[in-house]
């Protein structure tokens, strides 16, 4: 019988700029009992991996542009997070009744290009990680050598879905998972041959975890136990629509 089990670990205190996230995760395991084995899948958000990082920007510090100070008007918005929004944007998707999704240096669409303002001190804003899938394998790394188990990670944050209302949770970064379940060329129950079915598997896993860690509930990290036939090596690149796919570039 198949079946997932995911665990949020609790009581992980505020990080800060410089902590070291394995220790504190692995101080969790610990404290909670957890009993880590061979393709579990640690879920971690994608604040606590920019916080410890220094990717915070302090707002006072923000000397706007014209444009920000022109949109921000226009969208009755503080123009000196519109300018940091802008400066971690690659292209502005599209900027209507004051939200702006835009397209990040790393390729993913999302609102306000991943800037947030939420669970940091005020007068801050969290920017996404430069590179999340190096911070996954390094997460990765120290969390294999300090439990002793073969893990996978995954860096998650929350992002809107197009013509659906509500977010979930997404896979930014990945180590130790391959984030497709690729059926192309294989043929159904009925016998049917698919042409077309890739299972986002990494954005499944991320937003299954969202469930147990919640944005009020102060679990930044979630283990997923139970995951098979998904280890192996991937990036969170790979789930990107390639430009020439995309029906709505």
């Amino acid at each position: 019988m198949f079946s997932l089990q995911i665990i949020g670990l609790r009581g992980l205190p505020d990080v800060s700029p410089g902590d070291n996230l394995v220790s504190l995760i692995a101080d969790g395991v610990r404290r909670e009992s957890v009993d880590v084995n061979d393709g579990d899948v640690f879920v971690v958000t994608q604040k606590i991996v920019s916080k410890a990082s220094g990717r915070m920007v302090r707002l006072a510090d923000v000397e706007p542009s014209a444009i920000a100070e022109d949109w921000a008007s226009r969208v009755e918005k503080d123009p000196r997070l519109i300018e940091v929004i802008l400066r971690e944007s690659a292209r502005i998707v599209r900027m209507d009744r004051g939200i702006i999704v835009a397209e990040t240096k790393h390729g993913f669409v999302c609102a306000n290009a991943g800037v947030d303002g939420s669970n940091v001190p005020g007068g801050y804003v969290t920017l996404l990680p430069e590179h999340p899938d190096d911070d996954a394998c390094k997460i990765r790394e120290g969390l294999t050598a300090t439990l002793g188990s073969r893990v996978a990670v995954l860096i998650c944050d929350t992002f809107g879905r197009p013509w659906r209302l509500g977010q979930v949770n997404v896979a930014i970064g990945i180590s130790g998972l391959k984030p497709l379940a690729d059926y192309r060329g294989s043929r159904d129950a009925s016998g049917v041959f698919l042409q077309s079915t890739m299972i986002a598997v990494a954005d499944e896993l991320a937003s299954a975890a969202e469930l147990v860690m919640g944005k009020l509930h102060r679990v930044p990290v979630a283990i997923i136990k139970g995951v098979v036939d998904h280890e192996g090596e991937g990036a969170a690149h790979d789930l990107i629509r390639p430009g020439h796919e995309d029906m709505f570039r």
